[in-house]
């Protein structure tokens, strides 16, 4: 191996790595529209190592990474034309091998991840003078001390949608610190694709497990100074990172994270806020560097937590939520021995559950936004389209009929969408997306465009399930609830609070007192609005820490025995779940702020046209959280105060594929929580000290 081979790579890469290939390519400081590949060394993992082609997801062959050698010349040499600007993001599989999977860069050089069904493998450029590529094998990442607090919503709601049928779709915006413009060469461009390459990764685990795509519609890199303060305390910078984007960001996306250049202390690698995506204040969360892969499984970690996600340790011991790959493990495992890439069922049964009960409301709306240039065949319907059924093979499945080079076929009005049959807009007034719960509210096709409505829910204040609750972000909020949410029993009776909630002691109050020393005693008036007391509790919260002693009193009200009880469950970023939340109805058109029984006025809840006094849309329709009527059946009208029979299930003019023609961004590639524990974080998993295993060198050929 000569000394050039050398130069670039580092001690420690070369221990984890084996070359592979190597460019043909001499300049790696632009696109390579044509990648040249050769082989420069061969490696036997107990026998020889098969080199197959790879299709891309795409027309026609993308990229080979795994090359039988009979394609290559008699030099060894093969090259390839890549097609497209910056379109250089590929999903694949590699061929011949069931179970495979790849997604792969070829922007300025090959990088990504693929798997021959069995293990995972890496590849990325090291260097500069020449682009040769380190290839390893993943394995001894180690999932260490990961605390994740959540809440797990339990109640059955009526009407519950399909949401695994449905696509959703993950507005993310990435923002990489200076830190991690300077691990990238201080390029804004190698850092701009190394952050796609990661998300593409994570965007191809997403799609084929979770029918959830991750799409890039902003990025931002740091290249002269962090604008946050960026220490060794994840919590802390993930806390000041979420303070920036409210007060700095202002793109729309339904989740923006931190890739940072920097470690964190112990092994804390990321933090994300669980059940926080749609939330300006919680939907984000930060990532630590790695290379492609780990940062991609870090980057499913925490966004993972954003869609309510967990852990649950004593659960996974007790054997009601084991990762069915014990090999590769599991992506919310503690622990694994290799570069995990599925969702265990726990998981996945988590995230719908956290869809089922209204979270997660804006994963329905199509972005409108892109970061890249459009692309025909990336599924997506953007500028200058008519459609976009996706790559060969998903047009097949859906759309080939009605699609065709991103054209509409004869006499087609649409491909694709919930409002879409046999290439025709559904009937104005067909269900499109059903209500969830009590809060939700159903979506209609419009007759004139193949994608359902923007998914909405009942503007706060609404009352729910029989009039007990009231509805705060899309969210049936009731004492119930929240009791048998963190502790598995019912609220008590309200005598329980009226005694021990005055007091002002750790066993009842309405909150610390600022200073830290003591309690706040609640006001009469407030007192269904401080600690949470229930008929009963289990040892210890399902969430959170348990902190100080248990409430427990038995007392004797009305020739009665009642039992009070309650404690304090504090999360990681000292946020108490032992309180009542906020939007809980305490008294007649009175709700709970911040431990304050409050008249529902007072929360400055906008109106809908047509909303005067008791009536609500004239009564013939519900007001959505975007202060809009969605009118009942058979009505029409911002204020649906008009009655036409003939507005459902009825076929309006149609116009055109302009109906078609939303915009969705480019692809760079639980339980529903309440409010009080939007604030719940999670750390993810880091390498152990040695990083990946390394392979066995192997001989250079050359």
């Amino acid at each position: 191996m000569d000394q050039e081979f050398y130069q670039g790579v580092s001690r420690n890469t070369f221990k984890r790595g084996l070359i592979l290939v190597k460019s043909a390519n001499r300049t790696f400081n632009k696109h390579l529209d044509k990648l040249c590949l050769r082989v420069v060394s061969v490696c036997k993992l107990g026998a020889a190592l098969p080199l197959k082609a790879l299709r891309g997801n795409k027309t026609g062959l993308i990229l080979l990474v795994l090359i039988s050698t009979e394609i290559f010349n008699s030099y060894g040499i093969i090259c390839l034309v890549i097609k497209g600007g910056e379109h250089c993001y590929y999903h694949g599989r590699v061929r011949g091998r069931p179970g495979s999977w790849a997604a792969l860069s070829t922007c300025h050089g090959l990088q990504g991840m693929f798997s021959d069904g069995n293990f995972s493998y890496g590849i990325e450029p090291v260097g500069s003078r020449e682009v040769r590529y380190y290839f390893w094998h993943f394995s001894n990442l180690k999932l260490m001390n990961c605390f994740f607090f959540s809440q797990i919503f339990l109640q059955v709601r009526r009407g519950q949608r399909n949401v695994q049928t449905e696509t959703k779709y993950i507005e993310l915006m990435i923002i990489n610190d200076y830190e991690m413009f300077v691990q990238l060469r201080r390029s804004t461009l190698q850092t701009k694709i190394f952050a796609k390459s990661v998300v593409n990764m994570a965007d191809l685990i997403y799609k084929e497990q979770l029918n959830t795509r991750i799409v890039l519609v902003a990025m931002e890199t740091w290249s002269s100074e962090n604008k946050i303060a960026i220490g060794d305390d994840a919590l802390l910078t993930l806390r000041d990172f979420m303070k920036y984007r409210k007060e700095s960001i202002k793109e729309r996306c339904d989740a923006v994270h931190l890739f940072s250049g920097r470690t964190f202390m112990s092994s804390r690698s990321e933090a994300a806020y669980i059940g926080g995506i749609c939330s300006v204040t919680r939907g984000g969360g930060i990532n630590e560097f790695g290379s492609v892969g780990p940062m991609a499984i870090t980057l499913c970690q925490s966004l993972g937590q954003n869609i309510g996600m967990h852990r649950n340790k004593e659960r996974m011991t007790a054997g009601g939520c084991r990762c069915p790959d014990l090999w590769q493990g599991c992506i919310m495992d503690d622990t694994g021995y290799n570069l995990p890439r599925k969702f265990s069922r726990c998981s996945i049964d988590e995230y719908l559950r956290f869809l089922q009960q209204g979270g997660g409301s804006c994963l329905f709306n199509k972005p409108t936004k892109l970061l890249d240039p459009s692309d025909c065949g990336n599924g997506y319907v953007e500028p200058g389209e008519e459609c976009d059924c996706g790559s060969l093979l998903e047009c097949t499945q859906s759309g080939a009929n009605c699609c065709k080079k991103c054209t509409l076929t004869h006499n087609a009005m649409c491909s694709n969408g919930l409002c879409c049959r046999d290439c025709k807009y559904e009937l104005r007034g067909v269900v499109c997306r059903d209500a969830v719960n009590d809060c939700d509210i159903p979506e209609t096709c419009t007759g004139d465009s193949s994608q359902c409505p923007h998914n909405v829910h009942k503007l706060d204040g609404y009352t729910c399930d029989a009039g007990q609750g009231r509805c705060y972000g899309g969210r049936c909020k009731t004492r119930d609830g929240q009791c048998r949410t963190l502790w598995g029993f019912n609220s008590a009776d309200r005598f329980c609070y009226e005694k021990l909630n005055s007091e002002g002691t750790e066993k009842g109050n309405c909150g610390p007192e600022p200073g830290g020393q003591g309690w706040v005693p609640c006001n009469k008036q407030d007192v269904l609005c401080g600690l949470l007391l229930c008929t009963n509790l289990t040892e210890r919260p399902r969430f959170g820490e348990l902190q100080g002693k248990l409430t427990s009193l038995t007392v004797h009200h009305q020739n009665r025995y009642m039992d009070c009880r309650g404690g304090h469950a504090v999360l990681d970023d000292g946020l108490d779940l032992g309180y009542v939340e906020n939007g809980t109805p305490c008294g007649p058109n009175m709700m709970c702020l911040e431990h304050r029984c409050l008249p529902v006025t007072t929360f400055n809840l906008s109106s809908c046209p047509g909303s005067l006094f008791s009536q609500i849309c004239s009564h013939h329709g519900n007001c959505s959280n975007e202060v809009k009527c969605i009118c009942d059946p058979d009505y029409t009208g911002k204020d649906c105060s008009y009655f036409n029979s003939s507005s459902s299930l009825a076929h309006v003019t149609p116009t055109g594929p302009s109906g078609t023609n939303i915009i969705i961004g480019s692809v760079a590639g639980a339980i529903l929580l309440a409010a009080i524990i939007l604030g719940g974080t999670g750390w993810g998993f880091k390498s152990s000290a040695g990083g990946e295993s390394a392979v066995p060198f192997c001989h250079v050929l050359e």
